[in-house]
């Protein structure tokens, strides 16, 4: 079933959701260029949608720093470059960081037993057959952050991390996808054991290996996060060249 099939499909808060993620995908997989406009009317036909949730996914990606939204204009989509990256990435750890270390002792242990027991098992099959197992990394990785989120205790901190989630998967997606067509699947083993150190901690109690543990994977994917984004155009001797962004002059990932 096609994403557009399934916007079509779902509730309101869902369609809008998965609005989102579509666009979000374009733009980091270059569909969407950056100073694009994005017509409403045209997004309305393209996802058979009304209006309504158009506007409210642009509204969105304008709260991610995905889109501006301009008086008379419209949407235009700005370019992610590799400082948003670290920037995100610098949210993403505050918040995490924190859900982690308060959620210790709130997550029924037999949950944190089964996801340590299915981590160990995912980074096992990724020696034998990544490109199979990507999906399943993609429901691990879901499933543990969502874990913590909703057991942090923190309503407010609970509701930041589920609106940015789009966000942060949309980066992890397609720097998946960018892995796996150059058949490289280190970092879905890396990931694992980053995900099963933090699984341990938590089992443990241990608030503050918990919080390291997060910050220590969410900086080790912030450079396939980087890599992954799109090719930029620069001008050279009046000529326009598609470069790699770790060579760009001004999208250089530290």
């Amino acid at each position: 079933m096609s994403r557009q099939t399934n916007v079509l499909n779902c509730d309101h808060g869902r369609r809008r959701g998965t609005l989102v993620e579509s666009l979000l995908t374009d733009v980091f997989q270059g569909r969407l260029q950056p100073g694009q406009h994005l017509v409403t009317q045209d997004l309305a036909d393209r996802f058979g949608v009304s209006h309504t949730p158009i506007r409210e996914a642009l509204i969105s990606l304008s709260g991610m720093g995905i889109v501006d939204l301009l008086p008379n204009r419209g949407a235009v989509v700005r370019r992610v470059t590799a400082r948003d990256v670290r920037e995100v990435c610098q949210v993403r750890r505050a918040l995490e960081c924190e859900a982690a270390r308060t959620a210790c002792g709130r997550i029924d242990p037999a949950d944190l037993h089964a996801l340590a027991a299915d981590l160990k098992r995912l980074t096992t099959a990724v020696t034998r057959s990544g490109s199979r197992v990507i999906a399943k990394a993609q429901e691990m990785d879901s499933r543990l952050h969502d874990l913590i989120a909703s057991s942090c205790g923190n309503t407010f901190l609970g509701h930041e991390l589920n609106r940015l989630k789009i966000l942060f998967r949309a980066f992890r997606d397609v720097a998946w996808e960018h892995d796996g067509a150059r058949h490289d699947f280190h970092r879905l083993a890396e990931e694992g054991r980053e995900h099963l150190a933090i699984v341990e901690a938590l089992l443990a109690g241990n608030r503050v290996e918990a919080a390291r543990a997060m910050s220590h994977h969410i900086r080790s994917g912030m450079k396939y996060w980087s890599r992954a984004l799109p090719e930029a155009t620069v001008e050279t001797n009046g000529k326009m060249k598609r470069i790699g962004i770790k060579h760009h002059p001004r999208l250089k990932t530290r």
